[in-house]
C-alpha cells in the first residue's frame, strides 16, 4: 500500500483545515470512553488525534497506522511515546490481547480503496473484540445526492490558501480527493485515492464478520441519522 500521509503531509496535518472541520474531539471520547472500559484499538490512529486525549482519561489505548510519519508526530505529543502503536495495514495488522471497543474515525475506512480490503477490516476489528465488543465508524454518506446531474467534481475546501475537490468514479465506486495548497509561495497538490461506502453495505460487511448493527447516529452528539445526514457514527456489536 501507498503511504499517502508521509512527509509534508503528515507534518501539516493536525493544522489542516480538514481536520478542523470535522469538529471538536471532546464529543468523540466522550461517546467512545463508556465503550472502552475493557481497553480501545483505534485503526488508523494517526497522529493520536482522538487515541491521546481518550487514553488521558484512563483508557488502554493502542493503535494501528500504516504511516511511520504520522505516528511520528503521535510521538511528539504529551503521552504519545506510551501509546502502543503497530505499524502496518490497519486492515490486516494484529496485535495482541482483546478490546471492548475497536474504532475508526475520520473517513478512515475509505483509505482501504477495495471492497475486500473493507470486508478485511471489518473481520480484523472482529478479531480483537472480546465478546459483546463494540466496532465504531465515523464516515461521509456518499455524496452522489448533492452532484449536479452528469458532473463528477465536488468541492469540498475553498480558502485563499487551500482548494479541495472530490472527483467521483460513480462506476467504480471510488472518488479521488484533490488537494491544492499554497505554502511560502509555492503550489502544492496531493491527490488521495478513496472508496465511498453506503450504511447499508457497511452492515452487510459487519454481518460477515459477526457483528450486527446496535446504533447509527447522524453525529457524536447522538444527532438522529436522517436522509439529510452528511456523515453517520455507527456501532455494531459482536455476537
Amino acid at each position: 500500500m501507498i503511504d499517502w500521509f508521509a512527509g509534508r503531509v503528515a507534518e501539516t496535518y493536525d493544522g489542516d483545515g480538514e481536520t478542523e472541520r470535522h469538529g471538536a474531539v471532546d464529543p468523540v471520547v466522550d461517546f467512545l470512553e463508556p465503550l472502552a472500559a475493557a481497553g480501545a484499538l483505534e485503526l488508523g490512529v494517526g497522529t493520536g488525534r482522538i487515541a491521546l486525549p481518550l487514553a488521558a482519561r484512563g483508557v488502554r489505548v493502542e493503535g494501528i497506522d500504516l504511516s511511520p510519519d504520522m505516528v511520528a508526530q503521535l510521538r511528539r505529543k504529551p503521552g504519545g511515546a506510551d501509546l502502543p502503536v503497530a505499524l502496518g495495514d490497519f486492515a490486516t495488522t494484529r496485535v495482541d490481547g482483546r478490546f471492548s471497543l475497536v474504532y475508526l474515525v475520520f473517513n478512515t475506512i475509505m483509505n482501504l480503496t477495495t471492497q475486500d480490503a473493507q470486508v478485511a477490516c471489518f473481520e480484523n476489528a472482529a478479531a480483537h473484540l472480546e465478546p459483546g465488543g463494540r466496532f465504531v465508524i465515523e464516515v461521509g454518506v456518499p455524496d452522489l445526492q448533492r452532484l449536479p446531474r452528469g458532473e463528477v467534481f465536488r468541492p469540498f475546501t475553498v480558502r485563499p490558501d487551500h482548494l479541495g475537490i472530490d472527483e467521483y468514479d460513480v462506476l467504480g465506486q471510488g472518488l479521488v480527493s484533490h488537494h491544492y495548497s499554497i505554502d511560502r509561495g509555492r503550489v502544492e497538490t496531493v491527490s488521495m485515492p478513496f472508496r465511498y461506502v453506503w450504511p447499508s453495505e457497511l452492515d452487510l460487511m459487519a454481518r460477515v464478520a459477526g457483528m450486527t448493527l446496535s446504533e447509527r447516529w447522524g453525529g457524536w452528539r447522538r444527532e438522529p441519522f436522517t436522509a439529510e445526514s452528511e456523515s453517520h457514527v455507527s456501532v455494531w456489536t459482536l455476537g
